[in-house]
């Protein structure tokens, strides 16, 4: 049984309000975990499932927002790197290798039915799992995501279906930054990219970091240490 069979047996269990599942999926093509969080959202809607948040990396790709510009995506860039074009809000970006992706499954009827609520509680995870690291991140007024000076080292870009959000985050930890030569990231010109290498000056460990967002994300969110931390890698 494969990692998306094992996740797909899990999503038969029943739900349980202010649970949370922590999904780690290891390394997945773009396409299957897509088509997973789908299934998930579903199952979450109709209460068979408790609250989700995979946590995953990426083959190399770039997504496109439904809000974003083609033109974002620039002759320069790799071409053998797919390009999806995806429902969730916010314009182009990167998914790839030394990345964590973060897709959280939650019903929000369950925590508070307010998209700038979560999304500012989405930052607030990365910010304070940068902290652990000893990385100083912050919000920039008007933008979304979470900077360090003024680059950005995560990026974020979410969908609500009847206030079960699907999309999520991805934190640059150890990610190749030249995939990001190749695209306009987020629509934004005027600021850089980076990762916790780049500002660290060594390579981390994903597991680490990993643990400790998934820590963190239990605490913002308020599951109160009701959840379970599953790995299918």
């Amino acid at each position: 049984m494969n990692s998306v069979e094992l996740l797909n047996e899990r999503a038969k269990a029943p739900a349980t309000i202010k649970q949370l599942d922590v999904l780690r999926l290891g390394r997945q093509p773009y396409d299957v975990v897509w088509d997973l969080q789908k299934e998930l959202v579903l199952k979450r809607q109709r209460q068979q499932i408790p609250d989700a948040l995979i946590l995953v990396e990426h083959d190399p790709v770039y997504t496109v927002g439904k809000n974003g510009e083609d033109n974002h995506l620039l002759q320069s860039r790799r071409f053998d790197v797919p390009v999806y074009h995806i429902e969730r809000g916010g314009d182009v970006t990167f998914h790839g290798p030394g990345q964590i992706v973060g897709y959280p499954i939650l019903d929000l009827r369950d925590h508070r039915k307010s998209v700038s609520w979560y999304m500012r509680c989405l930052e607030e995870v990365l910010i304070r799992t940068l902290m652990q690291f000893g990385i100083d991140a912050h919000r920039i007024e008007g933008l979304t995501g979470v900077w360090v000076s003024e680059s950005k080292i995560a990026a974020l870009g979410v969908r609500l279906s009847r206030w079960v959000t699907m999309h999520g985050f991805a934190l640059n930890v150890n990610t190749d930054l030249s995939y990001y030569d190749g695209i306009i990231p987020c629509g934004i010109f005027e600021y850089g990219v980076t990762s916790m290498k780049e500002v660290l000056g060594y390579k981390l460990d994903m597991k680490a970091v990993i643990d400790e967002m998934a820590d963190i994300f239990n605490r913002v969110f308020g599951y109160h240490d009701n959840y379970e931390f599953r790995s299918y890698a």
